[in-house]
């Protein structure tokens, strides 16, 4: 029976859970991802559980934070000047927001603080710094 090797197209159903349990993504009621393995298209602990599963196999797998979303970064604290914000715009802390980077492409980023001068704002990817446990079934390789 075939194997999925690297650049193979493969779908799979998945769900992913932080280590509590706590579920925060699933394929469920949907089509199954489509990505080609090896190719950089998902987090790196992901692409590299596939290679050598069979249709049909299911795994599950534990990713530490290094291999998934990286670890939390200081850097990605923003200190944004509360004069760059609209004047009607109301901001709370937990608020997602969406900026744009120097290219023109999107940041998204949480409210953490509002002070009078400043806004504190965490670009951080949600699941940064976490370990994340997929269940991943093989259900087609093209």
């Amino acid at each position: 029976m075939q194997q999925v090797k690297s650049g193979d197209l493969v779908k799979v159903h998945y769900t992913g859970k932080l280590t509590t349990g706590e579920q925060f993504d699933s394929s469920a009621g949907r089509e199954p991802l489509e990505f080609t393995v090896g190719a950089g298209q998902m987090i790196k602990g992901f692409d590299a559980a596939l290679p050598g599963m069979k249709l049909g196999d299911k795994k599950t797998i534990n990713i530490p934070a290094a291999d998934a979303y990286g670890e939390r970064s200081e850097e990605a604290i923003i200190q944004f000047p509360r004069e760059n914000v609209p004047a009607d715009m109301k901001l709370e802390p937990g608020m997602q927001l969406t900026l744009s980077n120097q290219a023109g492409q999107p940041v998204p980023v949480v409210v953490v603080e509002v002070q009078e001068e400043i806004v504190v704002l965490d670009a951080n990817h949600f699941l940064a710094g976490k370990e994340l446990v997929f269940d991943i079934e093989l259900v087609e390789i093209a």
